[in-house]
């Protein structure tokens, strides 16, 4: 590793009018690295909060790994304190062994680092009709010229549905449900989230055309193509993690969720009824609670606001109840104590988070590694935004293993047939790009 403060690339700005077709070519083209990223934002309108439009970074010049024995976070912060350069990966849900004295012994066929976070050679910023390249291995004009050079291999537009299997049966999930009420009932937790994967296996699919299929159907504001050698994750996730602008972050948590209605005043319905929902209103002040608590470890005293709350964002299959929490961060705060101290997030785990978590191991049959996780971009000044992986499918192109998890916040209130017909309402569009039916 090279011992300097500050990494310097070469960067030019370039005209994305005079590009035809280029941003299909740029992700056929990244896809092509053994390690590389892709976020699209899709133009989502109402997220006031993003940089970019899209962000690829690709090629590896040095990659952050989780060990056993050193701090994640740590490692973060010391190379970045050293470097100063961009990084792209991601933080698995299975990181929260490290973060509290908790241990992951469930099904675990991926194998994903803990934390995987490296150094691209090239990174690509799209902004309006601008795009900025930052190299360190090429002229900018090169890069450019080499993606519209690059042949985009059309691989057939039809997908192959799968034989789709249920890692837990829906009796099973039933009674998880009833069980966690239990403990609710107890006083143990107050909110629980509970998922399932569905999988196929010895399934044979092209990563790329899945994740073009998905991001089309969902158009999601935190869309990400990833691959890491052969394995993929194909997102399109609505929800945002944690960004931070120099000393400002915000976490917009999801809870609630209910279907698009067939008219526009059905749909206007719906959403009431979701903005109103005593239910869905407990699951989300709770998890904003959460948010505001993590977010003190790290913010100023008196600076931890809520910007919205109960606020209804449409998406292209769902709307959901979404709120927005900020803070102003103390001046010696890294970003990776920001990180560590959110992370893993409350609208995947619960409140309590650490017994949720423990519960979570319990009656989850298999392990989430990148699922629930966060995938996102650290930039040279030390700026980052993060999604939460969820309406996700993962693959391994060598176990020929696809999946993908679905769930939702347990409560009191809960009632376990509509809670699994509400991970089915979130399945939906990994569903219609696989062409299955459950």
């Amino acid at each position: 590793m090279k011992n300097k403060t500050a990494t310097i690339r070469q960067t030019a700005t370039f005209d994305l009018r005079d590009l035809p077709n280029f941003h299909g070519k740029a992700l056929a083209w990244a896809a092509t690295f053994p390690l590389c990223t892709a976020l699209n934002s899709n133009d989502y309108k109402k997220d006031n909060y993003h940089r970019y439009d899209q962000l690829i970074g690709v090629g590896e010049e040095v990659s952050i790994k989780a060990k056993r024995g050193e701090s994640s976070f740590e490692q973060l912060k010391k190379w970045h304190e050293k470097e100063a350069d961009w990084l792209f990966g991601y933080l698995s849900y299975d990181l929260k062994n490290e973060v509290e004295a908790l241990s992951s012994n469930n099904k675990n066929v991926f194998q994903w680092p803990d934390m995987l976070f490296y150094q691209p050679s090239v990174v690509l910023a799209f902004e309006g009709e601008e795009l900025v390249v930052h190299s360190l291995v090429l002229e900018p004009a090169e890069v450019v010229a080499k993606i519209c050079e690059h042949i985009v291999i059309e691989r057939g537009e039809a997908i192959v549905p799968p034989v789709i299997e249920s890692g837990m049966t829906k009796e099973y999930y039933l009674e998880s449900v009833a069980a966690v009420r239990e403990h609710i009932i107890a006083g143990d937790i107050y909110e629980m989230n509970l998922c399932q994967e569905f999988f196929a296996e010895n399934y044979e699919v092209d990563p790329l055309l899945l994740f073009r299929k998905l991001n089309a159907i969902a158009k999601a504001p935190f869309a990400i193509f990833f691959r890491w050698e052969d394995a993929y994750l194909c997102c399109a996730s609505p929800e945002r993690f944690i960004q931070k602008r120099k000393d400002l972050v915000i976490s917009q948590p999801i809870k609630g969720t209910i279907a698009r209605g067939g008219t526009e005043e059905e749909d206007v319905r719906l959403q009431q009824d979701l903005h109103v929902s005593i239910k869905d209103r407990a699951e989300n002040v709770m998890i904003v609670d959460l948010v505001r608590n993590d977010f003190a470890r790290s913010c100023q005293p008196g600076s931890v606001k809520v910007n919205e709350l109960f606020a209804i964002y449409p998406f292209e299959q769902v709307s959901h109840m979404i709120s927005t929490v900020s803070g102003l961060l103390r001046e010696e705060v890294h970003f990776s104590e920001v990180l560590r101290n959110a992370f893993p997030m409350g609208s995947m785990t619960g409140a309590p988070k650490v017994m949720s978590m423990q519960l979570i191991e319990r009656y989850e049959k298999c392990r989430r590694g990148l699922y629930s996780g966060a995938v996102g971009y650290i930039t040279p000044d030390g700026d980052f935004d993060f999604n939460v992986v969820i309406r996700s499918i993962l693959y391994d192109a060598v176990k020929k293993y696809l999946s993908f998890q679905v769930g939702g916040a347990i409560v009191f209130d809960s009632v376990p047939e509509k809670e699994y017909e509400e991970c089915l309402l979130k399945a939906k569009g990994m569903l219609e790009v696989l062409g299955v039916k459950l």
